[in-house]
């Protein structure tokens, strides 16, 4: 006759049976606790040459790291200089099958900057960012110098722009065309089909720019000059621009 067990022999079996599943686990909590921000960025295409992302040193995990030495876009075609950042995922993001990386950055000349990169249920972008950034040849003939950022938003869902919002700010680090834009050119996002749009204007009124940018990076502009007492006709026409009554145009296109 087969002796039964006692209560306590069954939980202990149990438990027994469960073990490996509880060790597994606490194996895989472990695993998304630690899991390295190095190896995140490589998985989701960041690193790499297409992900237009690079840095000096990638230290941490997904939810407490640093990226040293951060930049985004291609040395040919102009790079945007981020800097040293501390970053982190948000958990309950994740839970929805979204990632959302956190970016602060803290004690840089350039000031602070802060903000969330998204990407998701078929989204991707940035939300909240404010601050400045370093930006080097990214309109090509047009000295460029720095971003500013106020509350910028910007989300594509696909390949069409669902969400745009908060300001920017263009500044030139040298005179162009004989303009004084040392003030530069800023202005609203908005969405316009598959780009987020940027009517950007300058301090005085007569120098505006319409920038648009899709999710791809690709940019179309287009700046105008209207004539005015401190207009060089001949230096804006020296540097490209066409005259067209009035105004004197130039569009630009590249990849950002």
């Amino acid at each position: 006759m087969t002796e039964g067990f006692t209560g306590r022999q069954w939980v202990k079996r149990g438990w027994m049976k469960r073990r490996p599943i509880a060790a597994l686990l606490f194996a895989l909590l472990v695993a998304l606790v630690l899991f390295p921000l190095r190896l995140a960025m490589d998985m989701t295409g960041l690193a790499s040459s297409d992900g237009g992302i690079s840095a000096r040193q990638v230290r941490g995990s997904i939810w407490s790291g640093q990226i040293y030495g951060l930049m985004l876009g291609n040395v040919h075609v102009g790079n945007v200089h981020v800097g040293d950042v501390r970053v982190g995922v948000a958990p309950l993001d994740l839970l929805m099958a979204r990632l959302r990386m956190n970016i602060v950055r803290e004690n840089d000349v350039a000031g602070p900057l802060s903000g969330a990169w998204i990407n998701g249920f078929g989204q991707s972008g940035m939300e909240n960012m404010t601050g400045t950034l370093a930006a080097d040849g990214v309109l090509g003939i047009v000295p460029v110098s720095t971003l500013e950022m106020s509350g910028l938003t910007t989300i594509f869902s696909g390949n069409l722009c669902s969400r745009a919002e908060g300001q920017l700010r263009l500044r030139l680090n040298s005179s162009f065309a004989g303009l004084n834009l040392s003030q530069g050119v800023s202005g609203t996002a908005i969405c316009d089909g598959e780009a987020v749009q940027f009517p950007l204007v300058s301090q005085t009124g007569l120098e505006t720019m319409t920038l648009r940018v899709r999710r791809d990076g690709h940019y179309t502009a287009q700046l105008v000059v209207r004539e005015g007492r401190d207009v060089d006709s001949a230096a804006l026409l020296a540097a490209g621009l066409t005259q067209r009554g009035e105004e004197y145009v130039l569009s630009l296109e590249g990849q950002m």
